[in-house]
C-alpha cells in the first residue's frame, strides 16, 4: 500500500498547472457513448476514477482509444450490453451517469449502485424520480439499478433538493427523449454547464444550464464532436489553500477564475493576497492567517469539496473560526486525524469550531476520503517534522500527480511503498 511521506516547513513558490475537472469529465465520458459516431475528448485528468469508467465503457463494447494520458476517442456504435457491473465500477460514484446515458440511447440500463467516498448519505432517489417521470420503470435488484422504457417522454421535473448528479443524469436521458423536459431547482455547478455544452456540441438542444431552470428538447440522435473538459476548480482550490497555509507565492495556471470566486473570497478574508488573470490566479501568503466563518452551499456558494482544506488553514489561523457543513453529514471524519497533528477542533452536529494553534506537528494519519486526504497533505506541508499519510488511493482518485506537482513548487513530499522507503526519505531530508 503506497503512502505519502512529507517533511513540513517549506514555503511554496512557483507555478502549477491544473488539469481537467474530474467531475465534469466523468459525466462527459458517460455521455460520449450516446452517439454512434466517434467522439474525441481532451483535457481528461489521468486519475483512477476516469480510468475505471473508461474500462467499464470498454467492457460493454464501446471503442475506447486512449490517444494519450489526457485524450481519448470513444465510439458507442459497438455497444453490445447495457449491463455495467464489476468490482471497480462499484467503488466510484459516477457509475450512475451510465444509467442516464444508456437509458437515453437504448431505453434500457442495468448499472451497479454507486460507491465513492463515505462522506454521508447520497441517495439516488432524485435520479430515479426523474427517470420515472419520463416514463421509465426503475427498480433496484441484485445491487443494480435497472431502468427500462418503451420510450422516454419529455416532462416537468422539480428536484426536491439541489443535486448535481441528478441534474446531469436527467439532462442526459432527456436529451434523447420525445418532446420537451424542464428541470426546476437544477444544480448550477460549472460541470453541469460543461456537460450541457458537450451534449449540445453533439447536437442536443439544452438551454439554461448554469441557472436553476434547464430546458431540454429531445433529439433523435447525436453526432460526433471534439471537446475539451473545463479546468478542475477543486484541484485549483486545493493548491491555492496549500500556498495559503505554507506561505509563499504560487501562480495556479489553466483555471477559470470565475469558478473560484467563493474560494478566493475566503482566502482573502483569511489574510492572503489573490491576483486574478484571464486563466490563472496568484496566491501570496506570509502564512499568518486570520479566523473566519464558512458555510458550504451549492454553487456559487463555498464548495463542500473544499471544506476540509479550509478547515486545515483555519486550524493554524489566529482566533476561533467555524465551518458549517450543510451538504454532507459525514464530512468531518478527518478531524480525528488532524487532531493527531495538534489541531484544536470540536465538532457539534454539522459545525466544526476551530481554535487556531501555533503549528501542526508531524504524525502518521489516514486519508478517510478524497478531499480530506488532500487536506491532510496540506497539513503535512506546514507541520513541524515528518508526516506519513496512509490510504492515499483515495487521494489518487481525484488528483493527478499530486506529489509531483507539489514538489514542483517546493514541497518535500514523496510517494513511498514501504517502511524502508519512509526511513530513506527521513534520512535524506534530515
Amino acid at each position: 500500500m503506497e503512502q505519502y511521506v512529507i517533511k513540513g516547513g517549506n514555503p511554496l513558490n512557483g507555478e502549477v498547472e491544473i488539469g481537467g475537472a474530474k467531475n465534469a469529465a466523468l459525466a462527459i465520458l458517460a455521455a460520449a457513448i450516446m452517439t454512434d459516431e466517434t467522439v474525441t475528448i481532451e483535457n481528461l485528468p489521468n486519475v483512477r476514477d476516469i480510468n475505471v469508467l473508461l474500462q467499464a465503457i470498454a467492457e460493454i463494447g464501446a471503442m475506447v482509444d486512449r490517444i494519450d494520458a489526457h485524450t481519448v476517442k470513444i465510439n458507442g456504435s459497438f455497444i453490445k450490453d447495457v449491463t455495467v457491473d464489476n468490482e471497480f465500477i462499484r467503488r466510484i460514484r459516477a457509475s450512475y451517469y451510465l444509467i442516464g446515458a444508456l437509458l437515453g440511447k437504448y431505453k434500457k440500463a442495468e448499472v451497479a449502485l454507486p460507491g465513492g467516498c463515505d462522506i454521508g448519505s447520497r441517495p439516488i432517489d432524485l435520479h430515479i424520480k426523474g427517470f420515472r417521470a419520463m416514463g421509465a420503470d426503475v427498480d433496484i435488484a441484485h445491487g443494480l439499478v435497472i431502468a427500462e422504457a418503451e420510450k422516454l417522454n419529455g416532462t416537468h421535473i422539480y428536484l426536491d433538493k439541489v443535486s448535481v448528479g441528478a441534474t446531469i443524469n436527467i439532462m442526459m436521458a432527456a436529451s434523447m427523449a420525445e418532446g420537451k423536459t424542464v428541470i426546476e431547482n437544477a444544480a448550477k455547478e460549472p460541470h453541469v454547464v460543461d456537460v450541457a455544452n458537450f451534449l449540445n456540441s453533439m447536437g442536443a438542444n439544452i438551454r439554461g444550464a448554469g441557472t436553476d431552470v434547464i430546458r431540454i428538447v429531445g433529439v433523435e440522435k447525436l453526432h460526433k464532436t471534439e471537446y475539451s473538459v473545463i479546468p478542475d476548480q477543486i484541484e485549483a482550490g486545493t493548491f491555492m489553500f496549500a500556498a495559503a497555509a505554507a506561505g509563499g507565492d504560487v501562480l495556479v495556471k489553466d483555471v477559470i477564475p470565475k469558478h473560484l470566486e467563493a474560494t478566493t473570497a475566503k482566502l482573502v478574508e483569511a489574510g492572503c493576497k489573490v491576483e486574478e488573470f484571464d486563466d490563472a490566479v496568484r496566491i501570496i501568503s506570509d502564512g499568518k492567517l486570520h479566523h473566519t466563518q464558512v458555510t458550504t452551499l451549492p454553487y456559487p456558494g463555498f464548495p463542500t469539496d473544499m471544506q476540509p482544506q479550509m478547515a486545515v488553514i483555519l486550524g493554524i489561523a489566529e482566533g476561533t473560526s467555524t465551518v458549517t457543513e450543510s451538504i454532507f453529514e459525514n464530512r468531518f471524519k478527518y478531524v480525528d486525524e488532524l487532531t493527531r497533528m495538534g489541531a484544536n477542533i470540536k465538532v457539534e452536529s454539522n459545525i466544526a469550531i476551530i481554535n487556531g494553534v501555533a503549528r501542526y506537528t508531524g504524525a502518521r494519519v489516514n486519508a478517510p476520503d478524497l478531499r480530506a486526504g488532500a487536506a491532510l497533505v496540506i497539513a503535512g506541508l506546514v507541520a513541524e517534522g515528518i508526516t506519513v499519510i496512509d490510504d492515499i488511493y483515495f487521494i489518487e482518485r481525484g488528483y493527478e500527480e499530486f506529489d509531483q506537482k507539489l514538489r514542483g513548487i517546493g514541497a518535500q513530499i514523496e510517494k513511498v511503498s514501504d517502511e524502508k522507503e519512509i526511513q530513506k526519505f527521513i534520512l535524506k531530508v534530515s
